[in-house]
């Protein structure tokens, strides 16, 4: 059984010293060693900008996307191999701006994989500028003024567009997000973790201390059930989309894979991919 260190390939990452990212790519490889796979059961996609790069720190197979493309990657990748645990990676500007139509529709398809997003209200890879997720007011290189978009809800795209499990956490509590992660991986469908991963260079506004004061625990709300869609929409309209633990989870809805009409349980990995010579023979004659 692979170990923590399975999972470790020494590569030094370039993030800037106290980014958040440090603390996911540590709760990454913690589920993993905790999840049972082997670093050659697993596959991690990357998309562009800071978070995207976790790829590159993890021993597993990966694979650098394009912005915003992660998703529909890491389930091509998925449907080929259904025996690898495939877990895509990205910011909250690759998952809510560019990508933001591949998340709805890999969360409404619900394919067996994991997507953890690094949420730090900024694009901190181009220096600074205002995200999807940026607070009403901040004020960036771009925004001087302060933004006037209103923020995309995280959480409220997620319940809204089909996800069956979702959960949050925060770059801070490193114990919470190893255990939603391997959750997330254990869950038999799209499991998005939308983690609070502060931007210590660009974004001097949600910090590590903002989110710990901004955040409500739902393991500390009583009588809260996650498998209640009404109670997950009530705790969103009541904390405002901030707060961590598993938020919803459906375990009665099948993977996608589960629902396709003749779709094979050996992976098309393992399928013999030779055409059948009388078969090409007859397409031959045809054409020809």
């Amino acid at each position: 059984m692979a170990e923590l260190k399975d999972f470790q390939n020494g590569t030094k990452s370039n993030w800037c010293p106290g980014c958040g990212h440090y603390a996911v790519l540590n709760a990454i490889q913690n589920a993993l060693a905790k999840s049972g796979a082997e670093p050659h059961e697993t596959a991690v996609v990357g998309g562009i900008g800071c978070s995207s790069r976790i790829y590159s720190y993890l021993y597993t197979y990966g694979f650098h996307s394009l912005h915003g493309r992660a998703l529909p990657i890491a389930q091509g990748i998925k449907l080929a191999n259904r025996n690898l645990k495939v877990l895509a990676a990205g910011g909250d500007g690759d998952g809510f701006a560019i990508g933001t139509a591949h998340t709805i529709h890999s969360m409404r398809r619900n394919v067996d994989m994991t997507y953890v997003v690094m949420d730090n209200h900024v694009y901190g890879l181009t220096k600074g500028q205002a995200s999807p997720r940026s607070d009403l007011g901040f004020q960036t290189v771009t925004s001087p003024d302060g933004t006037i978009e209103n923020p995309i809800s995280a959480i409220g795209l997620a319940l809204s567009s089909g996800a069956t499990f979702i959960a949050q956490t925060t770059a801070r509590d490193i114990q919470e997000a190893t255990e939603l992660i391997r959750l997330g991986m254990e869950h038999e469908g799209f499991a998005i973790i939308n983690i609070f991963s502060p931007c210590v260079t660009y974004n001097p506004k949600n910090t590590y201390d903002w989110f710990a004061q901004h955040i409500k625990k739902l393991s500390e709300v009583e009588g809260y059930d996650p498998s209640n869609k009404a109670h997950a929409y009530k705790a969103l309209e009541e904390y405002d989309g901030m707060m961590t633990g598993v938020i919803y989870q459906d375990k009665e809805q099948k993977d996608y894979q589960k629902k396709i009409p003749n779709y094979s349980a050996t992976p098309l990995t393992e399928l013999p991919l030779e055409l059948d010579k009388d078969i090409f023979e007859e397409w031959k004659k045809e054409y020809m």
